[in-house]
């Protein structure tokens, strides 16, 4: 699998993210299982896939909504600390899925074992670097520039 890349001692694990918001403006996020950290829905790369059509796999698989690819907004390419997995790099396509039918009703799938709705202004200690160092501000940025 390309996921994983070693640049330098950089250990790299590329994902692809997705925002989803409910009608209060929180987003979506996904605990797996055997982990502690809440993240947003998405991850690896098959062999081949662009990073919208890893995030539209991903999110049918793990919450069985299925999104056209092609209403996907780029929100940035991101890197973190990996929330769950000590010692490497996420980077993450995070992208904006604007308007999910039945999204207030997810339930977790496949690997996920828990979903929280989490505000952008949270300081919540279980949700992934990433969201905290990047994702929230730019949610914060264009909700403010709206």
């Amino acid at each position: 699998m390309a996921a994983n890349n070693t640049q330098g001692t950089e250990q790299i694990i590329r994902v692809s993210a997705v925002v989803m918001r409910n009608s209060a403006g929180n987003v979506l996020h996904v605990r797996k299982r055997g982990t502690d950290m809440f993240m947003l829905p998405g991850g690896k790369p098959e062999a081949g896939e662009t990073a919208d059509v890893t995030a539209v796999r991903e999110i049918a698989e793990e919450l069985g909504f299925e999104l056209d690819a092609a209403s996907l907004i780029p929100l940035g390419v991101y890197r973190s600390a990996a929330a769950n997995e000590a010692g490497f790099i996420v980077e993450a396509a995070v992208f904006v899925a604007p308007a999910v039918p039945g999204v207030e009703d997810a339930a977790p799938q496949a690997e996920i074992e828990a979903v929280d709705w989490i505000a952008p202004t949270s300081t919540r200690a279980d949700v992934a670097p990433l969201n905290h160092d990047h994702v929230f501000p730019a949610l914060l940025a264009q909700d403010n520039a709206a």
